[in-house]
């Protein structure tokens, strides 16, 4: 019995030597975690992200052939993939014979007014030629009047004969009829002139509306070779293509979503930092980042930019505190984080969605 009593006087000093040792060691620890604090911000709601490009037919068509498989590395410009492009071969077609024949009115149009413009020219000549002719008789009626009154005034002492009388009378009457037929033929000519130069007013007008409509067909022809084009859907940039769901004979609707590209040339980090973290964080602090799936190698980057809004805010469903009971919730604020080394191998190995520690150096 005092043997034991012995022994347990022994251990008992051991006990407050482990406790203080425990004491200085969580204080020890407490302290510097509390000086890292000051300093640092940490947060482990980061992921890796980078820009993802859909790929959308412009156009709807039967999927002829797809190009490439799933987790392909392609570059922008490469094919993926080829719709059946017939139907709109077709409508090229048409749309080629559709300007000939516009071209077509349009010469017609033009030889018509040629064809009316000289008609003008050959009307106004006429009626030139019927003013001379017109001047003539009245030359010529101003002349039989004259031996008409002489001979009116010689008839009466009977110095002419009856005969030469009628003679001068039937001379003075078709002088008179003469100038009478070419007034009226002036008339006419003047009518025929007007009509042809509505008519060459017509055709001129038929002119812009053909050349209005050639140029209809050039935009149609440019609308159907942009069509045609669309049957060969490329890469819209340079990345790793997602899962393929599509295949031969799919028929594809413009604007469906057929698979995303994701951009391997440039990522960066989306770092989801409470708002009470945000007091001391500013734009172009360094950051220290540790990815989950490669936990012993640090990347240098730096903070890029805050959001213009909080992540709730942008949920399909955002909060609304102005209704039912309301519970504060500390929000949190995305900050992008830029790599400073975008050459490093590691980066190369990231994929978007990731896990990351970020740690950003307020100093």
């Amino acid at each position: 019995m005092e043997q034991n009593n012995t022994n347990t006087s022994r251990r008992n000093p051991i006990f407050p030597v482990i406790l203080a040792v425990l004491v200085l060691g969580g204080g020890w620890y407490g302290y510097t975690k509390y000086k890292h604090g000051q300093v640092h911000e940490e947060t482990d709601d980061a992921q890796v992200a980078a820009d993802i490009s859909p790929v959308i037919p412009r156009i709807a068509g039967y999927i002829v052939d797809v190009r490439v498989k799933d987790n392909q590395m392609v570059h922008r410009g490469d094919t993926l993939i080829v719709l059946d492009d017939r139907d709109l071969k077709i409508k090229l077609a048409q749309a080629e014979s559709a300007l000939k024949v516009a071209k077509s009115n349009l010469s017609t149009a033009k030889a018509t007014t040629t064809a009316a413009k000289a008609g003008i020219n050959s009307s106004k000549a006429a009626i030139h030629t019927i003013d001379a002719q017109i001047e003539a008789a009245k030359v010529n009626l101003w002349r039989s009047t004259q031996d008409f009154d002489r001979y009116s005034n010689l008839i009466k002492d009977h110095s002419i004969t009856q005969q030469q009388y009628e003679q001068a009378q039937a001379a003075k009457q078709t002088a008179e009829k003469q100038l009478d037929i070419l007034k009226q033929q002036k008339n006419q000519a003047n009518e025929q002139t007007n009509v042809v130069t509505v008519q060459s007013d017509a055709t001129s007008s038929q002119i812009e509306v053909a050349n209005a409509n050639i140029h209809q067909k050039d935009v149609d022809i440019d609308a159907a070779k942009l069509n045609l084009s669309y049957t060969v859907i490329t890469a819209p940039a340079t990345g790793i293509v997602s899962k393929i769901i599509i295949q031969p004979g799919q028929y594809v609707q413009p604007g469906q979503s057929l698979f995303s590209i994701v951009h391997n040339d440039d990522l960066w980090i989306i770092a989801n930092f409470k708002e009470t973290q945000l007091n001391k964080m500013n734009i172009g602090q360094k950051v220290t980042v540790t990815l989950d799936a490669f936990p012993k190698h640090e990347l240098e980057g730096s903070v890029s930019s805050f959001s213009p809004a909080t992540g709730s805010t942008f949920a399909l469903l955002p909060p609304d505190n102005a209704s039912g009971n309301f519970i504060k919730v500390v929000q949190r604020l995305p900050v992008k984080i830029t790599f400073n080394n975008k050459n490093d191998e590691l980066i190369s190995k990231l994929r978007p969605g990731m896990n990351a520690q970020v740690d950003v150096h307020l100093n």
